[in-house]
């Protein structure tokens, strides 16, 4: 059966077909609970693209490179109208693939990331810790009078216990909102830095803090971890192509120094989400986001064979 919207090239440009190596990668293009700008469901293709040109060097922080442990198992295949419709053909397509790799999902819109938890969850039957990019909390317990949605993805995580509130950490967050949303994760026993927080804090040394509460929070209860990026996290300037941006944003150096700082962290899989390629510039949010994915694959790797630094 032909599905619009799907990707035929492979993120690094790995050979088509592979299906027994420990780390995969997976296209969710679903992006039909977006509020603002559509076009997210084309983010797997543009990730994918973006990402050929590191098909053949290492990581130069890692020294690594996944491209020789990767697969690419193509998008899963997905309505793209109703969202409890694209949910109940995650449940039916994924558990296999957590199964047996170690997956990155390519979204899509973040209304994929509750599906996915509640697989997680269910393979691992027990909740998980999770480090959140964003600019938006997405904890609101409505989406615009729809009961779900990419913006209340954490409130329904929460409360169905897929996730420990206190082995969550929010970093970037800023956009507006109900008061009582933008602190739920904290009302919750959980962490937030918001954008502003981050203000300034560029070298090592400024981000001691950031990374001593990640790495505490995701190892608290030696809990499963996952890892969500939503690419509007990203200032603009960084990542113009997403459907809601938010001025004031994190750097991609600020990014990529926690990413490299948390590789020992125990993530079982993550997803990178809000890509949306028609808004771009010179691949600038495609680029970011294919190399977010690889520096997460090649410290997982990098930890694999206890080469972390």
């Amino acid at each position: 059966m032909a599905y619009a919207y799907h990707s035929n090239n492979t993120f690094l440009a790995v050979p088509h077909g592979l299906t027994d190596k420990p780390f995969a990668v997976a296209g969710v293009p679903y992006d039909g609970a977006v509020t603002n700008r559509p076009g997210a469901r084309f983010g797997p293709s543009s990730i994918r693209g973006a990402s050929q040109m590191l098909c053949d060097g290492t990581h130069p922080y890692f020294d690594v490179s996944p491209f020789e442990q990767l697969c690419d198992l193509g998008d899963v295949y997905l309505p793209n109208t109703s969202i409890d419709g694209m949910r109940a053909s995650l449940a039916e397509q994924i558990p296999a693939m957590i199964a047996k790799h170690h997956m990155c999902w390519l979204g899509g819109d973040h209304s994929i990331t509750l599906g996915l938890l509640r697989a997680y969850h269910a393979h691992y039957q027990k909740p998980l810790a999770v480090l959140h990019f964003d600019a938006h909390c997405d904890t609101w317990d409505t989406h615009f009078d729809e009961p779900s949605g990419h913006g209340t993805w954490v409130y329904e995580a929460i409360k169905e216990g897929l996730v420990d509130p206190e082995c969550f950490v929010q970093i970037g967050i800023r956009s507006a909102g109900p008061h009582a949303a933008r602190n739920y994760v904290k009302n919750q026993g959980g962490v937030i830095f918001t954008a502003r927080d981050m203000r300034g804090l560029e070298t090592l040394g400024e981000l001691d803090v950031v990374l001593k509460t990640i790495h505490e929070r995701m190892k608290r209860k030696c809990l499963p971890a996952y890892l969500t990026i939503d690419i509007d996290h990203l200032d603009p300037a960084f990542a113009p192509g997403t459907g809601t941006p938010e001025p004031a944003g994190m750097t991609t150096n600020q990014t990529f120094t926690i990413l490299e700082q948390t590789a020992d962290i125990n993530w079982v899989g993550m997803d990178c989400v809000e890509v949306a390629p028609a808004y771009d510039h010179a691949e600038l949010t495609s680029n970011a986001a294919a190399q977010l994915v690889w520096t997460y694959l090649s410290g997982q790797v990098a930890r694999s064979t206890n080469n972390v630094r």
